[in-house]
């Protein structure tokens, strides 16, 4: 039997060396920081709306936003919105990074021909050859190929990928941002277009009233100052509907800068038409009690679920989790720039003193092999500067990642507070209203009647008009706290789409 062959002992052992050192890496185990929150939201959290069967984060915003105009803006934003946009070329720039880095770890193989003259020609006019000499050369070759021997270049490799998957994550937060904003600015314009239907309908009351004022004061019922008081009481109406023609215009404005588009005007609501003054009322006649504002919008039911789903939830979250990975990663390529840096360059053509010789038999074939070792002897504490460089910025994203948790805590606990107190203030608010219309309704009775004076009348109609502005308001805070705790439980972002998995 032939005996088998064996390997010089010394290089067996260089051998397991290389094998040994192609598997090391310095990067320090990823462990992922105890959540510095409570397991349970404190405080008045509202309860679980009845008919709530999924998460928020599952809840996509198309079954969230259940008005048809709403729900047509939120779809123009997400087509044209430009921070939108930025933020999906940020992820293609950071894609592009990511290649890049990976294909470091591959040697780069390239291909070269090339022609030399020389003049004079060395022997040209002893052996009878032309006095110009030509070599032509066909190769290909590998050009410093490092030999990631001590995972440098895989570490940078992860701190890229790290760096691509938090900008996937912070799409998918502008996504739910601009979603949140779009359906906020939007509930702000129906409210504020209420709120101006309403200061139109209050000015025509008081209009009557103060029609009503001069007709007493014709027949010496009312006094001047009476009829003072009416005129004030017009102008403070007047100047009411200006101020909400200007808030309605600048909703109008912050809605067209987050659609990015100019918008059609079947989406806006309608304003109210001009309530002309009524023809001066005989003294029994009642006066008109002004109509109450609408109701906005409704969504969804959103249940709160646990603080611990934010983890799995919140896209911000996980991004700060992405920048803690790759600052992880940094440390291990820091801590193998200590460490020899083993390069390759190498070549394999032919060359031939004639052109039509280069592929045939006239050729001759050529090769390099140039491996080369870069071993750091004296720095000046710049590696080690890098190092804690590195380690500094990885405590910094576990402050940061700390941080993004605690605000995503701290956004659910507000939004499920006012959740919890929201509606009972609106119920209040909605009591009183209707305690206000009536008081009105009977006080102008009285007034006209001689049995309340003026001032009493005056006192009902800003009581009136005070209540339902805010009644409207409490509707748009209840409304817009719906749309927060949706936004800061994870709503907002379908992926319809799997992204392309970096590997």
């Amino acid at each position: 039997m032939k005996p088998v062959s064996t390997l010089p002992p010394g290089r067996v052992a260089a051998l397991a060396l290389a094998a040994l050192l192609a598997g090391c890496s310095f990067v320090p185990p990823y462990q992922q920081p105890a959540a510095p929150i409570a397991s349970q939201w404190s405080g008045p959290t509202g309860a679980d709306p009845v008919g709530a069967s999924r998460a928020a984060a599952d809840l996509p915003w198309q079954d969230f936003v259940q008005d048809p105009a709403l729900r047509e803006l939120v779809e123009l934003a997400l087509q044209n919105n430009r921070d939108l946009r930025v933020a999906v070329q940020n992820i293609e720039q950071a894609r592009a990074q990511y290649q890049i880095q990976r294909a470091a770890q591959l040697p780069a193989l390239t291909g070269s021909l090339s022609e030399q003259r020389t003049v004079p020609n060395a022997g040209a006019d002893a052996n009878g050859q032309p006095k110009v000499s030509s070599l032509y050369s066909l190769g290909v070759g590998i050009s410093s190929w490092e030999l990631d021997f001590f995972g440098r270049v895989a570490a940078l490799k992860d701190v890229a990928l790290a760096s691509y998957l938090a900008t996937e994550e912070a799409l998918k937060t502008t996504q739910m941002s601009l979603i949140a904003n779009v359906i906020t600015a939007g509930l702000q314009l129906k409210s504020d277009t209420e709120l101006l239907g309403l200061a139109e309908r209050t000015l025509a009351t008081r209009e009557q009233s103060l029609q009503l004022t001069q007709l007493r004061l014709d027949n010496g019922a009312a006094t001047a100052l009476d009829q003072q008081l009416a005129q004030s009481q017009v102008a403070s109406a007047q100047a009411a509907r200006a101020q909400q023609q200007r808030l309605r215009a600048q909703d109008i404005n912050l809605l067209t800068l987050l659609v990015g588009q100019p918008l059609p005007e079947r989406l806006l609501p309608a304003v109210p038409a001009p309530v002309a003054p009524a023809p001066p009322p005989d003294l029994a006649q009642m006066a008109s009690v002004p109509a109450p504002v609408a109701a906005l919008p409704a969504f969804a039911a959103v249940p709160a679920g646990l603080p611990s789903d934010l983890l799995l939830r919140r896209p911000d979250i996980r991004a700060a989790e992405q920048q803690l990975i790759g600052a992880n990663a940094n440390i291990g390529a820091a801590r193998a720039s200590f460490f020899p840096r083993i390069s390759l360059t190498a070549s394999l053509g032919r060359v031939s003193t004639d052109l039509d010789g280069l592929l045939g038999s006239g050729g001759t074939g050529a090769w390099s092999f140039a491996p080369s070792i870069t071993l750091p002897i004296f720095d000046g504490g710049r590696n080690q500067a890098n190092l804690d460089v590195a380690k500094a910025g990885r405590a910094i994203a576990v402050a940061q990642y700390e941080k993004a948790i605690q605000s995503a805590f701290r956004e659910v606990a507000d939004a499920l507070a006012g959740r919890g107190t929201l509606m009972a203030q609106l119920d209040a608010l909605q009591a009183q209203a209707t305690a206000e219309r009536e008081r009105y309704r009977l006080t102008d009775l009285r007034y006209r009647n001689g049995v309340a004076s003026h001032l009493d009348l005056l006192d009902a109609q800003r009581s009136l008009f005070a209540i339902e502005q805010a009644l409207a308001q409490g509707q748009l805070a209840e409304r817009s706290n719906e749309v927060l705790l949706y936004k800061a439980l994870g709503g907002g972002w379908a992926e319809t789409q799997t992204s392309a998995s970096a590997r």
